[in-house]
């Protein structure tokens, strides 16, 4: 079951109770919110929809909510519903919904968390003559689209060649002032202009540097501040979300070398205790913070030097990072990793991808999308050296299981990378 669909049935419960007379409520909810749990809550999401509706169906939150529970706990999939706090509703899928929902987003591809919510309605977007104005506008309506609405693109003025040459924006930008006969009519977007011309650096870097600050912070570009965007290193957040992906690609290369293919499953052996590796990979991962660079090889395959795209991302310093074929990833100074803490975090944040798209939409902000592409990033890196079997050992369901894991978060990161309007090469 993934969020939307367990939204969808919490909302089923209310609407049932409300036809069975055991809530009175004069408007039902359009949507109801799920999300991973937060302090003091437990199983896999919670929902707040109880406390809301509370007051105008003039119960107290924690009846609401034990009225939902017993109605949530007839449903297939919900393994557990319980009430924490002043009427939270937590709730625990069945034993494999990780395992589904790895299949649900593998299903769906790079089409995972698009939805139909905002279908039929046209919504107008307008545009400062500014660069970074017309990239947030493109960025927005791309995630727009994914949401099923029709944006309607203006500007102030024509975008310059360069924008569309180098930018990526669309050429057909109108320039007139919208008419207000869409549903929905957009203040024009004046994010914070960049400060310097972001086309010297590439589409892709560029497209980075202008989307992943909020719109109201002002961009790093422009003498040594734009180096960072074009850094191949940890430091460089477009860099790690990129080199996840290629990695993803590179261990789903390498597995069908060893004859083995992903398929969803438990992600440990039974029997075996939590996962514990060893081994001198050159990004280490320590607690929940960023990744950092140690001495050692950094490519996802084993075909040679770094070498960079163009208008991409260059390398800097000292020359090409090179590479053997899937050096580990090692997580260092946090003890053994276990499925229960280092991959929950990873299938929390990708069941969340959705509701990120929602609110990105909503919010017309694909900074937070930029945000979630980097956590994505960040919390793959400790799985990665569990994927493949090491010397002589046999590929495991386990084995297939994290690689199945591992491309479906690399297929989110896919995804996100390219309704901002950025490339996620299979080789970096």
């Amino acid at each position: 079951m993934t969020p939307v669909e367990l939204s969808r049935t919490v909302l089923h419960a209310v609407r049932r109770a409300v036809d069975e007379g055991e809530l009175a409520l004069a408007v039902l909810p359009e949507r109801v919110v799920v999300a991973p749990p937060g302090p003091g809550g437990c199983g896999d999401y919670a929902t707040n929809v109880a406390l809301q509706l509370a007051r105008p169906a003039g119960q107290p939150a924690p009846a609401v909510a034990e009225l939902l529970r017993t109605r949530l706990l007839r449903t297939d999939g919900i393994s557990d519903v319980v009430v924490t706090g002043p009427g939270f509703l937590n709730i625990s899928l069945d034993g494999d919904a990780d395992g589904r929902l790895v299949r649900d987003i593998l299903r769906a591809g790079l089409r995972y968390g698009h939805s139909d919510t905002l279908a039929g309605q046209t919504v107008e977007l307008h545009a400062a003559h500014d660069a970074r104005a017309v990239v947030l506008m493109d960025a927005v309506a791309r995630v727009l689209r994914s949401q099923g609405a029709r944006p309607r693109l203006t500007g102030a003025g024509p975008p310059e060649d360069a924008w569309v040459r180098i930018l990526g924006v669309p050429s057909d930008i109108s320039s007139d002032i919208p008419a207000g006969t869409g549903t929905g009519t957009d203040a024009p977007l004046r994010p914070v202009p960049a400060p310097a011309d972001p086309t010297p650096l590439g589409r892709d870097a560029a497209r980075w540097a202008l989307l992943h600050p909020a719109p109201h912070d002002r961009p790093h570009i422009g003498d040594s501040q734009s180096e960072q965007h074009l850094a191949q290193r940890e430091t460089n957040p477009l860099f790690r979300v990129r080199y996840a992906h290629a990695r993803t690609r590179a261990l789903l290369r390498n597995a069908a070398d060893l004859g083995f293919t992903p398929e969803p499953g438990p992600l440990t052996p039974e029997g075996d205790g939590p996962l514990t590796f060893d081994g001198d990979g050159p990004l280490t991962s320590e607690g929940d913070g960023p990744l950092t660079p140690e001495p050692g090889p950094l490519t996802p395959e084993d075909d040679g030097p770094l070498t960079p795209e163009p208008g991409s991302l260059t390398p800097e310093g000292d020359g090409p990072l090179t590479a053997e074929g899937d050096g580990p990833l090692t997580p260092e100074g946090d003890g053994p990793l276990t499925a229960d803490r280092d991959t929950q975090g990873l299938i929390q944040l990708l069941a969340d991808h959705p509701r990120v798209l929602a609110a990105t939409a909503a919010h017309r902000a694909p900074d937070r999308l930029a945000r979630h592409l980097v956590a994505v990033a960040d919390a793959l890196a400790p799985l990665l050296p569990s994927v493949l079997p090491l010397g002589d050992e046999k590929p495991s369901a386990a084995h297939r299981a994290r690689l199945a894991l591992a491309e479906a978060a690399g297929t989110v990161l896919a995804g996100g990378l390219s309704l901002l309007g950025i490339d996620a090469p299979e080789h970096l």
